[in-house]
């Protein structure tokens, strides 16, 4: 465990993408920890609807990662993709920010299924409606297994943007797409080092509003 606490945990658990180190082999007793951790989170009327799909077998990953890939092809041609400048800009703080987090962003769009775990969350009920309506109880536990995962020293990066390929996405794991629904899609490795800092956010003044908008 690393030697964080509670708020160096929360300000320093980031989306790493670069910095997963493909080469290491992660255990699964350390996945059923963070697993464990996730369980602890706050969940409607306290009904448990989160499940896990952990992917090591090789080529599954390396099959859905071939899928996010190509969602990810088509965000980085289309308009809204961040490392778009236009022409003439000048180059600013912001821009320079922007451009760092696509390259970083770009990177795991190719390189996702390399990662040696990929893990799931989904939402269980009778049909898909009521698994969708019931993803609220994922995010939570999607959040803490990744402070879980950040104090063993593992990286993850919260993305849904597969979510357009969920169908696929079933088919290659043998998710039940009926009555189960996707929520969360991240890769799972250890870290190349474990140093990692608070993001450039605003003062909490500038986002709270007092009793009224």
């Amino acid at each position: 465990m690393l030697p964080l606490d509670p708020d160096q945990l929360l300000s320093t658990t980031r989306a790493v993408r670069k910095r997963l180190d493909f080469s290491r082999e992660v255990p699964k007793d350390l996945v059923r920890e963070c697993v464990a951790m996730a369980l602890q989170a706050p969940t409607g009327s306290n009904v448990l609807t989160t499940q896990f799909v952990v992917v090591t077998d090789e080529d599954k990953r390396r099959e859905v990662g071939r899928i996010y890939g190509e969602v990810y092809a088509g965000y980085r041609a289309s308009a809204g993709y961040p490392g778009k400048l236009t022409e003439g800009a000048a180059e600013t703080a912001d821009t320079r920010t922007r451009m760092r987090v696509a390259s970083s962003a770009d990177f795991l769009g190719e390189h996702m299924g390399e990662a040696p775990v990929l893990v799931l969350s989904c939402s269980v009920g009778p049909n898909r409606d009521a698994a969708k309506a019931a993803t609220g109880n994922v995010l939570p536990a999607t959040w803490s297994f990744m402070l879980a995962a950040r104090a063993r020293g593992l990286g993850t990066a919260w993305t849904s943007m597969h979510l357009s390929r969920e169908k696929d996405v079933a088919d290659v794991l043998g998710i039940p797409f009926d009555t189960v629904a996707q929520a969360v899609l991240t890769p799972l490795a250890f870290t190349k080092g474990t140093d990692f800092k608070p993001a450039d956010r605003p003062e909490p003044d500038a986002v709270i509003h007092w009793d009224q908008w």
